[in-house]
């Protein structure tokens, strides 16, 4: 699904003048622009899951977990809460930090994704929501922040982030994003550092066209991944 030709090179990207503008000022105008746009309308389903959280489960509706942004700064990123709090992260740990010591692929693990899809602490709500991608929704508010952007690659975890190579570190020049071209191309299908080489061409192809492809792209993702 290689939609935008990457060609052998050393993985640093260059970005020309268009996307450096693009990146430092429009894109953050059209990001308040789509939030504002969209709260409106999402607001009704936002209320909708979190009374669907609140009487299935106990425990908070929005979940703040530490990630890594733009330059390597640590942030909270707002999610629905799909777990059970007493769930712990150490399923999940184990099941990255091996994804990226090993650079593995679905192949090496005899499946056909490298998602973690047999996670006890997920509640029947959480999968649902996991399933559609509705968890992440609560990020619109990181984009009004400032902290995130509708489109770019995704922020890793603190323990992710410790694993990286000084290469894979580029992915974080730009502010992270709800949805990137990874998802819409690759999704959990490739090794980490084939995801890594998609976010920095991603970095080094920024436009405005791209953006709007890969917002337009994505809902088709998340149908064809539930």
């Amino acid at each position: 699904m290689d939609h935008f030709d990457r060609q052998t090179r050393p993985w640093e990207p260059t970005i020309s003048v268009r996307a450096s503008l693009y990146r430092s000022y429009l894109k953050r105008i059209i990001d308040v622009i789509l939030v504002l746009g969209a709260l409106p309308f999402v607001g009704p389903l936002l209320l909708v899951i979190a009374l669907a959280i609140r009487f299935t489960s106990r425990g908070p509706i929005l979940y703040r977990q530490e990630r890594i942004g733009k330059d390597g700064q640590p942030f909270y990123m707002l999610k629905f809460r799909t777990m059970r709090p007493d769930g712990g992260t150490s399923t999940h740990r184990e099941h990255v930090e091996n994804l990226i010591r090993n650079n593995l692929t679905p192949g090496d693990l005899g499946t056909t994704s490298l998602k973690l899809t047999t996670d006890p602490r997920i509640t029947p709500v959480g999968k649902v929501l996991r399933d559609l991608s509705l968890d992440e929704l609560p990020q619109l508010f990181n984009v009004l922040r400032g902290e995130m952007s509708i489109v770019g690659p995704r922020p890793p975890l603190p323990y992710e982030y410790a694993l990286y190579k000084p290469w894979h570190k580029q992915r974080l020049a730009v502010l992270p994003g709800i949805t990137g071209l990874w998802q819409v191309t690759a999704h959990n299908t490739v090794s980490f550092n084939e995801m890594v080489k998609i976010d920095l061409d991603y970095i080094e192809r920024m436009s405005m066209r791209l953006d709007w492809w890969i917002m337009l792209m994505t809902p088709m993702e998340v149908l064809n991944g539930a």
